[in-house]
């Protein structure tokens, strides 16, 4: 489970000009994973963002790219039932490794393990806003 988190911060990391290892991205997902932020319109409305892992290359690539991203896991909790698991993975953002982050929330990660190792099901996230800043129980 370490691992398959670990491996999808360092794809989607990197320095500005570079091009992210996709092959490696979707070697990561179960076939119809779905990646969803949780985000507010200018009417105050949450709504869910989804997409696939491919509309997530296609929509994200280019702006990781461009500006150069890098985002850690700073916290961490997990709930396990069998070959399931939930974890809620606190997140950094920044746009170099030494710079301070430009934004910080939770990847709520959906994992399933099929005998041999995890497959990402889902991640569901939500950057930190002062409205909903991240609680203690989750590194804040």
């Amino acid at each position: 489970m370490n691992a398959i988190i670990k491996a999808v911060y360092d794809v989607i990391s990197g320095p500005k000009g570079q091009e992210r290892d996709w092959d490696r991205m979707r070697s990561l997902f179960v076939p119809g994973a779905r990646l969803i932020s949780a985000r507010a319109g200018k009417d105050g409305a949450t709504t869910a963002h989804v997409m696939s892992v491919e509309d997530y290359i296609r929509l994200g690539g280019p702006m990781l790219q461009k500006d150069g991203f890098f985002e850690r896991e700073a916290h961490r909790t997990e709930d396990r039932y069998g070959n399931i698991a939930q974890v809620f993975s606190t997140y950094e953002s920044r746009h170099s490794t030494d710079a301070e982050p430009f934004q910080r929330g939770i990847n709520s990660f959906q994992l399933l393990f099929d005998g041999q190792r995890w497959w990402v099901v889902t991640i569901y996230w939500q950057g930190e806003t002062p409205s909903f800043p991240i609680p203690k129980q989750y590194g804040g």
